[in-house]
């Protein structure tokens, strides 16, 4: 099928779904401005390898800089606005919801553009990097509305501990009631949608493999073939921004 006959056939299997699910990645979040986790290091941060930032050990072997890192990513996400692939699927939680449907959001993104678009059944797989804590009690601390006030953040709750995102580092566990989440709205989907993820970050995309397992139908939506395009029953390219509202 062509792209025109693919996005039709994706506008009709998701006028028929009673169960939808929906997985995003970092690809919906780039068409807002956001820079993507291993791309768009800007300035200083340039020489730093992202993944040897978002790590427990890194955090204790250098809490300024990974502070300072997550600062800016912070302060990125709340200047970005969300964009019309956000908001094509708060519009499609709406209308499966009114005619009587489940709808699921998981979402791989830390930045909550998702709830600021208007989904409210959003589960976060990695957490979200408005919301921060206090590393050894794990008690809520709201950062301010601009830069935090030092690097490192000495934390209010214990006098020998920092404040930190809560966001999931590697080698840490994803929540646990998210990830239940996401498994049972996986095995009640009758269709799954992936969309700006590459599909090699697990256990994420395990999810729609398990939804095609159990009958469900699949569509991706992303820039660049992953490792699920032949799988799916729809693999289409292009942008969210520009996709998902004419499907939805």
């Amino acid at each position: 099928m062509n792209q025109q006959d693919l996005i039709a056939w994706s506008r009709r299997a998701l006028a028929d779904a009673r169960s939808v699910v929906v997985l995003t990645g970092a690809g919906i979040s780039a068409e807002s401005g956001i820079p993507t986790f291993r791309g768009g290091m800007q300035a200083l941060w340039k020489s730093f390898d992202p993944q040897t930032l978002a790590t427990p050990e890194a955090f204790a072997r250098d809490p300024a800089t990974v502070t300072e890192w997550y600062d800016w990513r912070r302060l990125k996400c709340r200047e970005a606005l969300p964009n019309p692939g956000h908001v094509a699927l708060a519009e499609l939680e709406r209308r499966v919801v009114s005619r009587g449907g489940s709808f699921t959001l998981l979402t791989q993104n830390v930045d909550r553009l998702h709830q600021r678009a208007g989904s409210s059944s959003v589960t976060e797989l990695h957490g979200n990097i408005m919301h921060w804590r206090c590393a050894a009690t794990h008690r809520s601390v709201d950062p301010p509305d601009g830069p935090i006030p030092e690097y490192p953040w000495p934390s209010p709750h214990h006098p020998k501990a920092f404040v930190r995102p809560s966001v999931v580092w590697f080698g840490e566990a994803l929540p646990s009631d998210a990830l239940e989440i996401a498994h049972r709205a996986a095995l009640a989907a009758d269709l799954f949608m992936s969309v700006g993820t590459s599909a090699v970050v697990f256990p994420a995309a395990q999810f729609i493999e398990l939804a095609a397992q159990t009958g469900a139908r699949t569509i991706e939506l992303n820039l660049e073939p992953t490792p699920i395009s032949s799988r799916v029953d729809a693999s289409i390219r292009g942008l969210a921004g520009d996709i998902l509202p004419r499907i939805i």
